[in-house]
């Protein structure tokens, strides 16, 4: 009978080949279909034995998956936990000092009312960032790549020179907020902090020479030093357990202003150089170019993200609580209450220390110090890869490190030596407003690209999950496009500038507002030309199923050629 060459994706619980993504059970399998519609995947050859008489083969794979399978599960777990690293590298553009100033002043000023922002906004990050991964796995390129290779030249330098914007937008709360903890512990002069800053995280990005592991072992270290200092805090200052779960899923609003702190806690959230930062890691792990490879990979990625945001989300909300447990409190004082009244990373160790005791004090800036310090190597990452994607420029990794931290901590090393800790906290204030204006021109192209066929193939969104991404992304941007907005006039009508200079910054600013709408407009309507996307191996039935369970081909060689291994994103040796 004639085998027909079209192949399909069947779930085939063939005892034996189960260990390959989820460990001791069924998997999809390629084979090929006969003229009848019937499988027919290659018979394994008979086994003989001593007296040279054949066995069944079946009964050997059962006896086989009956002995090993217990090992099968543990191996899954083993290939699971070679994915663990990168989600805890994004998390952390949810617990920077810029995000930690804003948990702070929301629960100084409005108790515990703004969990649930804190909850939805984590799940949208959730959405996103797993779209940002799923992009890396199945392109084999991270996002400034696929920019790079899609986008007429005028925009494709437009759009790295706004990427490295963002960067050093994102950089300069966690540079700030770090000089902030080392004054607060060492009492270091902040712009001796910024220095130290710089060279501390080139220096701990040198563990990569001993591998790409050892350094995220450390970040997540650093998380989880965050958690317990914040846990630690909030298991002192007790706040109601039903306070804290009712503003967790109770949605409400009250009060002047909650709107505007609503929207700067979810605009806080998603970074445009995080979507960057995450396509680019997962392409650190070694994925089989086929079906089930890529999709095993996508859902242990998630199932990392997930856990690292659920961590993530568990410290915001301690953050919030600790700061609505302290500014609540019926003793406080009136010069504790104006510093609630405007808090800011730098005097809430003040009222800490006035409040629970100076260790409490201590045990913030140790949080705030983890925060800063992890994020800047983050910030440090995700600059290198949007380099290397937009330019593809040809330096030592070092050098290209060297480079994007010195342009990262100038704005931050410039205002601390000029305007100390006022111009500092006014400096994070701007930046964020920077990253809100940035977001589109990093999450239209993913959402584009994670949507289309040409980038992805089979591999991209369902409908369901279009239109869910695409009314989230957009729902973000309107919250980020309002909150830049309502800043700007809101400063417009305050200022103490001459009528004449304010009119001269209207018109201005005003027709840029229209050229940043219009760019918005043709990212999102542009028709993708560029194709980039490759099958994966699916003309060789037998091919495919060694490659999915393990195994090697007829030359005893494994299938190293399929994979999208990027050795250049997984390393940064510094100069021997």
């Amino acid at each position: 009978m004639q085998v027909m060459q079209d192949q399909q994706v069947i779930g085939d619980a063939v005892p034996g080949h189960g260990n390959g993504g989820g460990g001791g059970s069924g998997s999809n399998r390629i084979v090929a279909i006969d003229s009848e519609g019937r499988s027919t995947p290659p018979p394994p050859p008979p086994r003989a034995t001593d007296d040279n008489k054949s066995v069944d083969p079946h009964q050997h794979h059962d006896k086989e998956h009956n002995d090993h399978h217990q090992p099968h599960q543990k191996a899954g777990w083993r290939k699971f936990m070679s994915f663990v690293g990168p989600g805890f590298l994004v998390s952390l553009a949810y617990l920077d000092p810029g995000n930690m100033e804003t948990d702070l002043q929301a629960g100084a000023s409005y108790g515990y009312e703004l969990l649930w922002v804190v909850l939805i906004g984590m799940v949208f990050a959730l959405i996103i960032q797993s779209l940002a991964a799923n992009l890396g796995v199945s392109t084999g390129k991270h996002l400034a790549e696929l920019c790079k290779a899609e986008y007429p030249i005028a925009v494709k330098y437009c759009l790295w020179l706004l990427a490295e914007v963002a960067v050093i937008a994102a950089d300069v709360p966690e540079v700030i907020g770090t000089a902030f903890a080392l004054n607060i512990l060492f009492h270091i002069p902040l712009f001796v902090g910024v220095l130290l800053t710089g060279c501390s995280t080139l220096l701990l990005l040198g563990l990569q020479r001993y591998g790409v592991r050892k350094l995220e072992m450390l970040i997540t270290l650093l998380v989880f030093t965050m958690a317990a200092c914040f846990f630690g805090e909030m298991s002192y200052v007790k706040p109601p357990a039903s306070d804290v779960l009712k503003g967790m899923f109770v949605p409400k609003l009250s009060g002047q202003g909650a709107t505007g702190s609503t929207v700067a806690l979810l605009g806080a959230l998603v970074m445009p150089h995080n979507l960057f930062l995450h396509s680019a890691l997962v392409l650190s792990r070694k994925v089989p170019r086929s079906v089930r490879g890529i999709n095993d990979a996508c859902r242990y990625f998630l199932i990392e993200t997930g856990f690292a945001l659920v961590v993530a989300f568990l410290i915001n909300v301690a953050m919030v609580s600790v700061s609505a447990a302290v500014c609540s409190a019926n003793n406080l004082s009136s010069s504790n209450s104006d510093t609630c009244n405007n808090l800011t990373l730098n005097n809430a160790s003040d009222l800490l220390k006035n409040v629970l005791g100076r260790s409490s004090s201590t045990i913030y800036a140790i949080a705030l110090l983890a925060s800063g310090q992890s994020s800047t190597i983050t910030g440090t990452y995700a600059g290198q890869y949007i380099m290397q994607g937009f330019l593809n420029l040809k330096m030592k990794k070092w050098k290209r490190n060297l480079l994007t931290r010195c342009i990262a901590i100038t704005p931050s090393l410039i205002v601390s030596i000029i305007g100390g800790s006022s111009g500092a906290g006014q400096l994070i204030i701007i930046a964020s407003m920077i990253l809100s204006f940035e977001l589109p021109f990093a999450l239209i192209p993913l959402l584009k690209f994670s949507s289309s066929t040409s980038k992805m193939g089979p591999h991209k969104n369902s409908a369901i999950i279009m239109v869910i991404s695409w009314i989230l992304g957009f729902g973000i941007i309107a919250i980020n496009i309002y909150y830049l907005s309502d800043s700007f006039v809101g400063w417009l009508i305050h200022n103490s500038l001459p009528r004449v200079a304010n009119v001269f910054v209207g018109i201005i600013v005003f027709p840029l507002m229209a050229v940043y709408i219009f760019a918005i407009i043709y990212l999102t309507f542009r028709r993708d030309a560029v194709i980039t996307f490759t099958e994966p191996i699916k003309h060789d039935p037998t091919k495919s199923c060694n490659i999915e369970s393990g195994l090697k081909d007829a030359d005893g060689e494994e299938e190293a050629e399929e994979i999208p291994y990027r050795k250049d994103l997984a390393d940064i040796p510094l100069p021997e």
